[in-house]
């Protein structure tokens, strides 16, 4: 289960070394036996670097132990996390809140419904003051009865299969982690991830076995782009995007339970202070000071020397990452670093390349709280349990979702420049399973957390962290995508919101009992086959461009309509031949299409977005034309 139990262990529990690697799992045997030719032997050999780099230096832990938590304790934890702690009672909790309700889909609903169901019976035996009643709020059977009276008594087969799927999950036959090697298969994110797999619950897994012999092998997932595109993170304003973690939080616990595992969070521990300023310092006090010199800063400025070092002068070193530098030096580096990295004085000439790559390891090594935060470590830990690569690759991407803005940045930094790595792999022999045994060792293993490893399952939570860290390597630009029913989710909330409903306990039940009836579905309007639309370039032009859209018309089309007129209107030469760059290939350009206002707050369009369906979903939105802020102004 996604529990405590399998949070990542301490240094000193690890054994020295293990030449072959060991099955993953009984029950998932093809993974074992995919695994067993892949040397095991950089972990362990990593295992060992980080034992001496620290054995010199027996600093106290920088996170609190996780205390064991009272009954109801959790759910109460993540039904505010969630976003939904008016349910809990707080007469000082924003009802706005509740809107949140009105978006869930059935197994979402379910869900929050078993925590606050569980949180309601422990405050009864606990005799506080009740909470509200989950009848009041779902309008289903009542919750005042025993968990199994409820099975009995509810209409609902949903909640007989989240109730035994645990059991379920010890006969069902389960897909393997490579279903068609090398192929291609549909990565579906219209639909909310917990609903495909109660399809799949009523249904059977595939059990063809299949071995994994190499990263090439790795099954290809492609989104497919629906009439609306797809929206990767960082398309969604910063206001959209808060939004964001507590729905995926929601929508991860609902697959869990239909996957029958049980997700547990480490509780966040105070940061002890450090009179650094580089090294164990958090990521947030960081990027603080960063954005200090330059701002706007997103990843630390420390970690973005480091990697452009390595990719300028050590994407060609032999081993790179895997080569252990002197740790003399590298702890000299890094109190010179600590001296003269902001004064500008620091010089990385001179400094040799294995030296660096061990910087980097222990920059986030000594982060006070893991990179993949202190709470949700575990639960990026247990992925490796779920045994279906599609389900695993879904929990992935909602947990990143999840993750904070700068934690979510400066991993992905991290992930691209691995990439780099295993790119080069020709010359410096670091394939992708070599660079994930390096790695894993770095973001899971963690001073300051608690370790309770099961006997004997060391070897099997190394390969399985190891797997991990391959999945967000090679699968990184699908992990980064923000699932359509999720920007669905937001539209609802944002429509919600601007409504302003005042809730009550009648309104909760009825606006719930629409849930199954208000799909995510985009409005047909048969009789509005074509409409003329206004796009606004103000940056660029005084007036907007008129566009005439119909059911082909597609983002892409309207940005070389708006080139078109550029040219046409006689712009100076040297700026229509920058627009016009890259062949006139729309994907070059540095021009995007946003869709701003209504019930979004600012979405960056993909160019296959289809703009006469976006309409009908968000009649009331402008589209501005803007710059790519990654390209640098040109006017």
């Amino acid at each position: 289960s996604l529990s405590t139990r399998h949070c990542p262990w301490k240094m000193n529990q690890l054994p020295p070394k293990s030449p072959v690697a060991s099955p993953v799992s009984e029950s998932t045997n093809s993974r074992g036996e995919a695994l067993d030719n892949l040397s095991m032997d950089s972990f362990w050999l990593e295992v060992e670097n980080i034992k001496q780099s620290s054995e010199a230096e027996q600093e106290e832990c920088s996170l609190a132990d996780v205390k064991t938590q009272e009954e109801g304790e959790a759910e109460a934890e993540w039904l505010q996390d969630a976003g939904l702690s008016e349910l809990l009672g707080d007469a000082g909790s924003d009802k706005d809140n509740l809107v949140l309700l009105s978006t869930l889909t059935r197994t979402q609903a379910a869900a929050v419904q078993r925590r606050l169901d569980t949180y309601s019976r422990s405050r009864r035996r606990r005799n506080k003051h009740p909470v509200r009643d989950v009848r009041d709020i779902f309008g289903v059977a009542a919750s005042e009865d025993t968990a199994a009276e409820k099975e009995e008594s509810s209409p609902d087969p949903l909640w007989h299969n989240l109730r035994t799927s645990n059991t379920q999950r010890k006969t069902q036959d389960y897909s393997c982690t490579v279903r068609n090697p090398g192929k291609e298969e549909v990565f579906n994110m219209d639909v909310a991830y917990s609903e495909q797999a109660a399809v799949l619950l009523k249904g059977s897994f595939l059990s063809e076995s299949r071995k994994l012999k190499d990263g090439n092998a790795l099954t290809r997932f492609k989104i497919p782009k629906g009439r609306l595109g797809v929206t990767r993170i960082g398309d969604l304003s910063a206001q959209d995007m808060k939004k964001i973690p507590t729905l995926a939080l929601i929508e991860l616990t609902a697959l869990c339970d239909i996957l029958g595992f049980e997700l547990k969070r480490n509780k966040a521990a105070k940061l002890k202070t450090t009179e650094k300023r580089l090294f164990g310092v958090p990521l947030n006090t960081l990027l603080e000071n960063d954005q200090k010199l330059l701002p706007n800063t997103k990843v630390p400025l420390l970690l973005q020397a480091l990697l452009s070092c390595l990719e300028k002068r050590g994407l060609e070193t032999e081993g790179i990452l895997r080569v252990s530098g002197s740790q003399t030096r590298i702890k000299s580096l890094e109190q010179k670093l600590e001296r003269d990295f902001y004064s500008g004085l620091f010089c990385w000439d001179e400094v040799h390349q294995n030296d660096v790559s061990g910087l980097l390891k222990r920059f986030i090594r000594e982060l006070p709280a893991p990179l993949l935060t202190a709470e949700y470590l575990p639960a990026f830990a247990a992925v490796q349990n779920i045994p279906d690569l599609k389900q695993r690759l879904q929990a992935l991407n909602l947990l990143i979702l999840i993750l904070p803005e700068s934690n979510r940045n400066t991993l992905k930094a991290l992930l691209e420049f691995l990439s780099k790595v295993v790119a080069r792999e020709n010359n410096n022999k670091m394939n992708l399973w070599n660079v994930s045994t390096v790695m894993a060792p770095n973001l899971f293993m963690h001073k300051g957390l608690p370790s309770k490893i099961p006997e004997g399952k060391e070897k099997q939570l190394a390969e399985g962290a190891a797997d991990v860290v391959r999945m967000m390597i090679h699968y990184q630009d699908l992990l980064w995508t923000v699932s359509s029913f999720l920007v669905a989710q937001v539209r609802k909330l944002n429509e919600s919101n601007n409504k302003r409903y005042q809730f009550c306990d009648k309104r909760i039940k009825n606006l719930l009992r629409k849930i199954h009836a208000d799909k995510d579905k985009v409005e047909k309007n048969q009789g509005e086959p074509s409409k003329v639309v206004k796009v606004h370039a103000s940056l660029l032009l005084k007036d907007s461009l008129e566009v005439h859209l119909n059911n082909a018309t597609r983002v892409a089309d309207v940005l070389r309509q708006f080139q078109k007129n550029l040219c046409q209107n006689g712009w100076n030469i040297v700026n229509t031949v920058n627009l016009l760059k890259c062949n006139n290939s729309t994907e070059c350009t540095n021009l995007l299409l946003y869709e701003v206002g209504g019930n979004i707050g600012e979405h960056c369009l993909d160019p296959d977005t289809y703009l006469l369906d976006l309409y009908h979903i968000n009649p009331h939105a402008e589209w501005i034309i803007k710059q790519n802020p990654s390209y640098p102004r040109m006017f």
